[in-house]
């Protein structure tokens, strides 16, 4: 479904960029520990955090111990901060409305486009990372960005 808050839309692209390399269930069931670990996804204060906080993650076991990918979380709390409005920075790249698709079989589905290609450039170009083009389709997807919906699916109208 469609997600137009900012920090909400944040959040879903670091955990996109934990996911990288491992399956998304598994940031699913950790999704309640990233939330306390990474202080509610509150890049204010996320932006703000050092060495001290990047050793406490990294001894966390309830979330993904990645020292890249937690360093990448704080430098991206930093570059979200510098972005007015980050929704709107975003939606800006599908006018506004999901871009729906008629998708009839899974097949058909990329795993990513010129448009994700153009987007991640201009994340990494903002200071983003772990925001490569498949990361960015298919965090693209989970935000409502782009109805992927298989057109036999219930899912597919509603979106």
């Amino acid at each position: 479904m469609p997600e137009y808050d900012s920090r909400a839309l944040w959040e879903k692209l670091v955990l996109d960029g934990f996911q990288a390399g491992l399956s998304w269930i598994t940031i699913l069931k950790k999704r309640d520990n990233f939330r306390t670990a990474f202080a509610g996804f509150d890049p204010e204060v996320i932006a703000g955090w050092g060495e001290a906080e990047i050793e406490r993650l990294l001894l966390d076991a309830g979330i993904i111990r990645s020292r890249a990918k937690i360093e990448a979380t704080i430098g991206n709390a930093r570059a979200y901060l510098e972005i007015p409005d980050f929704a709107e920075f975003c939606w800006s790249y599908v006018g506004g409305a999901p871009i729906v698709n008629r998708w009839a079989n899974l097949a058909e589905v990329p795993a990513f486009t010129p448009l994700s290609e153009r987007f991640s450039k201009d994340l990494k170009k903002a200071g983003f990372k772990f925001c490569g083009p498949t990361i960015v389709y298919a965090w693209m997807q989970a935000v409502g960005m782009v109805n992927d919906h298989l057109i036999t699916c219930p899912r597919h109208g509603e979106v």
